[in-house]
């Protein structure tokens, strides 16, 4: 993991989307699977056909140890792209975690493995494998354009992207966020009086 990603690592996702200024999060389908999971690396993208998991194997093979895979299975959630099998194919090959604009299986057993995943449901039924699909192409995941590279944060408020070449800013700005909500906090919480000075300074 490299500085800039173990920096974001330790931010939430709902700083850095105010530093985003509410742009390009996921849309609140996309979820951890266990709420403490946390994120924080560059995208390797995969666009497949509903439904189909193809793409998403070829994408492990050819990703590099610490990237995120990040799949535009385009919403699809009766036919899952990956199961515990293929989940743990991807934690043992090194890759930091997987999203999926779609469905997977095998719950227990992902859970077990404890490693990172997003996606929109899980379900019963397996995936075709009939399409290769596409790697390191510009996608849509979750509504938001995700090109191969850019950074990719996630916990358990869900996932944002932040455009490649635009790190050390949205950094700045976050980090700027953080300190100016820790001045209100310490400013206006801790008493009725300050908790009402606060909202008459909002709402008056």
């Amino acid at each position: 993991m490299t500085t800039i990603e173990k920096k974001f690592l330790s931010l939430p996702t709902t700083a850095i989307s105010d530093a985003l200024k509410g742009f390009n999060h996921m849309d609140t389908g996309i979820k951890p699977i266990n709420s403490s999971f946390n994120i924080a690396g560059r995208a390797y993208t995969i666009n497949i056909p509903a439904g189909d998991n193809t793409g998403i194997l070829r994408g492990m093979r050819e990703a590099e140890p610490g990237e995120i895979l990040v799949v535009n299975g385009k919403g699809y959630t009766e036919r899952a792209v990956a199961g515990d099998f293929v989940i743990g194919l991807a934690k043992y090959l090194g890759l930091q975690g997987i999203i999926i604009d779609g469905a997977v299986r095998d719950m227990k057993g992902i859970r077990d493995l404890n490693f990172p995943v997003f996606c929109r449901a899980a379900t019963i039924s397996a995936s075709a494998k009939s399409a290769k699909g596409e790697l390191q192409v510009p996608i849509s995941c979750g509504g938001v354009s995700v090109a191969p590279g850019d950074l990719i944060v996630g916990d358990e408020d869900g996932v944002i992207v932040i455009p490649k070449g635009k790190e050390e800013i949205i950094l700045n700005a976050t980090l700027e966020k953080l300190k100016k909500d820790q001045q209100r906090e310490q400013h206006y919480l801790g008493s009725r009086e300050k908790a009402l000075q606060y909202l008459n300074s909002i709402l008056e």
